[in-house]
């Protein structure tokens, strides 16, 4: 494993596939790394390499289109297992595989809440928004043990700095205290993703998740605190989970759980996701391959009048349940890009789901 990739001489820095590769690298030598397998049912077949990471906050290229400038993201690899997952490919950087490697082999910075809070702490730091879960979930299973983001929440929230999460984790309730207070203090955006309700695509496209429903849940509780939480539906995945039918029945599911706002954003496939898609397809809809190829036949996006189609779709349902997109000023700042520089007013995408 190519440990030394992540070191000041050589190292490619931390990546967020929305917006490229950041300018400030997550570092750590390999004199650091402590790798672990935990023989437990969850975590069956799972290894953790544990680092100690020289800084954990990653800034944002400038020529990104994303709305924040900074992120934390305290794990790399994600059991999660969505197999479209834009983030397999930083998996490559370590020399480990991108398909089953990215589901198993967890990269954690058991360091991270400690240092984030020394960075908070310098007098070079201007309190900008720090964006979470925008390359792997914060909140997957391995969140479960290691209990980063506690510490994490707890040291933005002492420093009254504004910050967001994105997450599939029905674990982010465990910190429902620590983001409610968090909340008194500074600007604290969630957002949810949820892309369909179907329970047979899910068990297979997105195995490590919890239910939909459950994901659904979270974001009924979190309002029921007074914390408003968004929506993403991500990914609307062609074919599979675009019928009129299907994108009715999750926005009236979104609807009724509370959500403040939804966002449609159909499925892109990336190198290292794109493959490990691909092959996910031909093993269970063999049926769709040629019309995938067909339809992702210019690159990682569908076509924009596909794009058009389902985001006109859900914003009229969302209209008629009460809700909308997310807009400007709003507290919940993970918000889609533009897969591309738009000739004018275009539906969005945000790579990182």
């Amino acid at each position: 494993m190519r440990w030394e990739n992540l070191t000041v001489e050589s190292g490619p820095p931390e990546e967020s596939a929305e917006h490229g590769r950041a300018a400030d690298a997550v570092l750590f030598g390999a004199d650091t790394v402590t790798t672990r397998t935990f023989d437990t049912p969850e975590f069956r077949g799972i290894t953790f390499h544990e680092v100690r990471a020289r800084s954990v906050l990653n800034r944002v290229p400038g020529a990104s289109r994303m709305p924040f400038e900074w992120t934390v993201n305290p794990y790399r690899g994600c059991t999660h297992a969505c197999v479209y997952c834009f983030a397999r490919r930083t998996h490559g950087y370590l020399d480990l595989d991108t398909g089953i490697g990215f589901d198993t082999q967890i990269v954690v910075k058991v360091n991270a809440p400690e240092v984030l809070r020394r960075q908070l702490a310098s007098r070079r730091w201007q309190g900008d928004h720090v964006a979470m879960g925008t390359n792997v979930d914060c909140y997957q299973r391995a969140e479960g043990r290691y209990r980063l983001m506690p510490g994490i929440i707890s040291a933005l929230t002492d420093h009254a700095n504004p910050f967001s999460v994105l997450t599939k984790g029905t674990l982010i309730l465990r910190d429902l205290d620590l983001l409610v207070r968090a909340a008194q203090v500074t600007d604290v955006g969630i957002s949810v993703s949820v892309g369909f309700l179907d329970t047979e695509l899910w068990r297979t496209v997105e195995p490590g998740t919890p239910a939909p429903e459950r994901r659904l849940d979270v974001v009924r509780t979190l309002g029921e605190h007074g914390i408003g939480c968004g929506v993403l539906m991500a990914p609307v995945i062609p074919f599979l989970s675009d019928a009129p039918a299907q994108l009715r029945e999750t926005v009236r599911a979104i609807a009724a759980a509370g959500a403040t706002s939804v966002t449609p954003l159909v499925l892109h496939l990336r190198p290292g996701a794109r493959e490990w898609f691909a092959a996910w397809l031909g093993r269970h809809h063999p049926h769709l391959v040629a019309r995938y190829e067909r339809l992702y036949a210019e690159g990682a996006y569908a076509p924009r009048w596909y794009q058009r189609r389902i985001t006109r779709q859900v914003h009229e349902l969302a209209e008629e349940h009460g809700i909308g997109p997310s807009r400007a000023g709003q507290a919940r700042r993970i918000r889609p890009a533009p897969e591309q520089p738009p000739a004018g007013p275009e539906p969005t995408q945000l790579t990182l789901m």
